[in-house]
């Protein structure tokens, strides 16, 4: 990643889309947050492929704190922000401005804070410069009219930060390796891998002999059936020597799952999951599933997990209700699932409660919990009835109704009555 540095852009209050449930506030964008000191940084970390990014942005104060912020800075291409999370971002020109939500705006000396963006761009996707934090510039730029005598700010080594997505290259397995000797008495699948809190479900595929799913896992096609295929992969995997991976096609008939065949109903009122998942293609604005869980309690329909406008969302199939709502500033609350890396996601359903949170990467993602109290842009619409949901299996896979398909692989699955962890 590089930071360049220039003269810093303006910091502007613009009204886009995507601010429509910010500047609903009135005069409260007006207010000019606690200056941050020059020894601030903003890091950008792209995460681009053709036509289109996202970016990760880590806001550091310095040794000031601050109490709300407003970041900005001044793209060299042709750049456009469709999308942002953990921040209310809007875009004017080449000039992008993006504000604290209510709950991240106070970092205290040597904090910080990190929020993402999406974007498409046709011809160009150069990195961007101008950071700025509250008017002040950042990254050691100076400012446009220094006092003669006053030192330099302090700023950051020169040497630039690691990005926060782990390398390309596979981590070492956490699993027995291949030559440990079986069990006198052979379990359907082989010793769970390191990590799985005693989870009713933990599997990383390595009892897999054949180039299908089989076993503790089954292949199926609700409904309909076409070019959506299940396999098992040796060459890509998240640790030891077997993955899943889902060819997934365009369009309804094209989907395909692999489904537990362990008795999930059994872990209870509240139910963690952790699954690991890499795949090659931005979700589309189109609706997908990537995930399914049949719903006892709403007449065997399924929970879903997947995306819509390029983020992740959750899904109610007998309803259609989504979490978050799909309105811009619902969305810009939601993150979408990192391309061609390992990431953990995590998910906690309270069927007691009617209660939902996940985690990805370990983080908390705000557009999607549910936490019992309706919130408008969130979860207003998925609480316009009672949700008390009694799930029973776990199938992993793809489904497009629209347009959208992508190449997915999952590994290290594990479903248990606690949080299980990446």
């Amino acid at each position: 990643m590089t930071i360049l540095r220039a003269r810093p852009a303006p910091t502007l209050a613009v009204v886009a889309a995507l601010a429509t449930a910010v500047t609903a506030t009135g005069t409260a964008l007006l207010v000019v947050p606690a200056a941050a000191a020059q020894g601030c940084r903003v890091d950008y970390t792209p995460n681009q492929w053709p036509g289109g990014f996202t970016a990760s942005v880590k806001v550091s104060p310095g040794d000031t704190a601050v109490s709300s912020w407003t970041v900005t800075w001044t793209y060299a291409g042709n750049e456009r922000i469709t999308s942002g999370w953990n921040a209310t971002v809007s875009q004017s020109g080449s000039t992008v401005t993006a504000r604290n939500m209510s709950y991240n705006g106070s970092i205290p000396a040597g904090g910080a804070t990190e929020f993402g963006v999406q974007g498409t761009y046709s011809t160009s996707g150069a990195a961007p410069t101008g950071f700025s934090l509250n008017g002040v510039p950042c990254n050691g730029v100076a400012p446009t009219t220094p006092p003669p005598t006053t030192p330099p700010p302090t700023t950051p080594p020169p040497t630039t930060p690691p990005p926060t997505t782990p390398p390309p290259t596979t981590p070492p397995p956490t699993t027995p390796p291949p030559t440990t000797p079986p069990p006198t008495t052979p379990p359907p699948t082989t010793p769970p891998p390191v990590g799985c809190a005693g989870a009713v479900l933990c599997d990383g595929f390595e009892s897999q002999t054949g180039s299908t799913p089989s076993g503790d896992w089954t292949v199926v096609s609700p409904d309909c059936s076409g070019a959506g295929t299940a396999t098992i992969d040796t060459t890509t995997t998240h640790s030891g020597n077997r993955a899943v991976r889902i060819n997934g096609a365009a369009g309804y008939c094209n989907h395909v799952f692999i489904r537990s065949t362990k008795n999930l109903g059994s872990v209870g009122s509240v139910r963690y999951g952790r699954i690991w998942v890499r795949h090659t293609t931005a979700q589309p604005t189109d609706h997908t599933t990537m995930m399914a869980m049949t719903d006892a309690a709403d007449g065997n329909r399924d929970l879903r997990m997947g995306g819509q406008n390029g983020a992740l969302q959750w899904n109610r199939a007998s309803d259609d209700a989504t979490l978050p709502e799909q309105s811009p500033a619902g969305v810009a609350q939601s993150v979408p699932l990192p391309t061609n890396r390992w990431t953990c996601l995590e998910f906690m359903v309270d069927g007691s409660s009617g209660q939902l949170r996940t985690w990805l990467d370990g983080t908390a993602v705000a557009g999607l919990t549910a936490d019992g109290v309706p919130t408008h842009d969130i979860d207003g619409q998925w609480y316009n009835r009672t949700w008390r949901p009694q799930l029973t299996d776990l199938k992993l896979g793809w489904e497009s109704y629209g347009n959208g398909s992508d190449t997915l692989w999952y590994d290290d699955v594990a479903v248990g009555a606690s949080r299980i962890g990446c």
